[in-house]
């Protein structure tokens, strides 16, 4: 904690994230908010008391701001790297992709050294390859072209005249079938009234056997 590890540049922001995820320290990938180390009235106010910045060239707002409260500076430098206000300049080429994630991975491994989290003798299972920077293009063009490469699964059909093995026999679905079920008769309930049979002259409404 306190450590913060900054690149502005685009090349360096994967490799900053990476050293971050694996030392503990706080990343600042992009764009540097001005007043982050000096106004304290900002949300963005932060106060570290390492600070390790991937060019000086670029990053020169925080490194400026880190000399007005006395925040010590590591910074990765090239020839033409400016030296003002830098504490430890370590030299490498700040122009190549992989240089700066190379040196990342470096420092990040060193750090896991002197913590005792890693052995001197062992080899450091991460690969540089994760510090290095992708273009997004270039990430999408290789997932695209990984999907292609897969081959398509065929369909096998048996030839003509070919032998084929029986399906095996079907189980037993009687044990299985539920028990018949009884139908009880329904009972004849006339619930049409247009359907009643309509009386002959035989029958009697009612009354005398002489009518009304």
């Amino acid at each position: 904690p306190g450590i913060y590890a900054i690149s502005s540049r685009a090349f360096g922001q994967r490799a900053v994230l990476k050293f971050a995820s694996y030392t503990g320290a706080t990343p600042i990938a992009g764009r540097f908010t001005p007043g982050a180390f000096t106004n304290q009235i900002q949300p963005a106010f932060r106060e570290p008391r390492l600070l390790i910045v991937t060019d000086p060239l670029t990053d020169h707002q925080p490194v400026t701001e880190a000399s007005y409260v006395n925040i010590p500076v590591i910074a990765f430098t090239n020839t033409d790297s400016p030296l003002k206000f830098v504490d430890i300049a370590i030299p490498c080429n700040t122009k190549s992709t992989h240089s700066i994630g190379l040196m990342w991975w470096f420092l990040a491994r060193e750090v896991l050294r002197l913590r005792g989290a890693i052995r001197r003798t062992s080899k450091w299972e991460v690969m540089v390859d994760l510090f290095f920077y992708r273009d997004p293009d270039d990430a999408e063009k290789e997932e695209a072209a990984s999907k292609e490469a897969l081959p398509a699964a065929k369909e096998v059909y048996p030839e003509a005249g070919a032998e084929t093995e029986d399906a095996p026999a079907a189980a037993n679905w009687v044990d299985d079938t539920a028990p018949p079920m009884i139908m009880l008769a329904k009972p004849n309930v006339n619930d049409d009234w247009n359907e009643e049979e309509v009386p002959t002259a035989g029958q009697s409404w009612g009354g005398g056997a002489g009518g009304f």
